[in-house]
């Protein structure tokens, strides 16, 4: 037997394949700080933990509704409509087991074959990853360090075409930290509100953010209807494992992504929807305090970062990543990344494993203690002298 050809289409996420290099290091005795994975390292609050503990003993253990539970999309709901200005009701909420089955399932149901999706570049690898799988047309949009990552409006509005199908936004995006611009949201807007085309905004990280709250395109006139709103727990509530995402969208979308949920998952585990909702009603002290100290780990470490021969590191205004330029180490990001890894024992990811344009650059989260974070940059400047011209005499 062979695999289907479409096999041959799928990609991975190289943060998985850089985390099992690094195990396997400290499997050696080496020390390693990772700042490859890209998940908060701080606990699942408490009183979320204890609903889902409470939840079990209360028999929340069997099947629930193929879209979720009424009382957690009630819910998702009233906090969508509250945080992005806009009238959205449990009607229009799909919940999933984490984020991703809001990129697969309204792919899945919309694009055919030769559709074309715009997306950002470097972005999240599995954008493109199922554009391909689907056997749609994967169409890269740079994002440009100059413009604090956001992209070249002229250069999107050029490549729209009539056979653009759907346009992926992510801010706050991985795996820059950039934001895109309200102005530049509202262009957007202007030129996708009269074509046949549905937008997927990926704000997973829409709550971790340092200067003005992120901005959804659908705050803005018309846009509702045409988006799909990726959310979900696992970074603002530190809930990773517990897999519990969920898309806003169209009623009519939503019938697509139940028949295709019930086709492969049945439906989200009932215990942590219960949880979820103690997540998303409860106090926000601890958010607010990990929100905190995101903060207080970027500038220490983007700072520590642009003082590196080479690196320059502009600074992330949401999610948890330092995207550092590591072009004028005259090393290409790959090398560099693999350098860092093995000599001083730094895990971090190529850039390029986010996209063509991501080439010259190193993502690094900053979802570690402040002292491991200083520990990183000083081993990196250690070994510097590795692509620094010696000092003549």
């Amino acid at each position: 037997m062979k695999l289907a050809e479409r096999m041959s289409r799928i990609g991975v996420e190289s943060a998985f394949d850089v985390l099992v290099r690094a195990r396997a290091l400290e499997a050696q005795g080496r020390s390693v700080i990772h700042l490859e994975i890209g998940e908060p390292d701080f606990p699942t609050p408490a009183h979320v933990i204890q609903a889902a503990k409470d939840a079990l003993d209360q028999g929340w253990t069997h099947y629930g509704p193929t879209q979720g539970l009424p009382d957690l999309r009630t819910a998702i709901a009233a906090h969508i409509s509250r945080t992005r200005g806009i009238n959205v009701g449990p009607q229009h909420v799909s919940v999933v087991p984490g984020g991703k089955p809001i990129i697969f399932f309204p792919m899945m149901a919309l694009l055919e074959p030769g559709d074309e999706v715009i997306y950002p570049n470097p972005g999240f690898p599995i954008y493109e990853s199922m554009i391909r799988f689907l056997g749609a047309t994967p169409v890269p949009l740079p994002l440009e360090e100059s413009r604090g990552f956001s992209f070249d409006l002229n250069r999107f509005a050029d490549l729209l075409t009539d056979r653009t199908k759907m346009v992926v936004l992510n801010s706050p995006q991985n795996p820059t930290g950039g934001v895109i611009p309200r102005e530049d949201l509202k262009a957007i807007a202007d030129l996708l509100r009269e074509r046949d085309v549905m937008v997927l905004s990926d704000e997973i990280y829409s709550e971790i953010y340092y200067d003005e709250p992120p901005v959804s395109i659908t705050a803005f006139p018309g846009m509702l209807e045409k988006t799909i709103i990726l959310d979900g727990f696992s970074k603002t509530y530190a809930m990773t494992g517990w897999r519990l995402g969920y898309g806003v969208m169209p009623e009519w979308l939503v019938d697509a992504v139940n028949k295709l949920m019930v086709n492969s998952n049945s439906c989200t585990a009932s215990f942590t929807q219960r949880a979820g909702i103690a997540a998303i009603n409860g106090p926000r002290q601890e958010v607010d305090a990990m929100v905190s100290e995101f903060r207080r780990r970027r500038d220490a470490f983007v700072a520590g970062l642009n003082q590196i021969p080479g690196f320059h590191c502009a600074l992330p205004r949401g999610a948890f990543y330092a995207f550092a330029n590591v072009k004028d180490t005259g090393i290409s990001s790959k090398e560099l990344a693999d350098y860092l890894l093995y000599e001083a024992g730094v895990a971090g990811l190529n850039g390029g494993a986010f996209g063509e344009y991501g080439d010259g650059y190193i993502r690094f989260s900053y979802a570690n203690s402040l002292e491991n974070l200083l520990e990183a940059v000083a081993r990196i400047q250690k070994v510097s002298a590795h692509w620094t011209a010696p000092v003549t005499a």
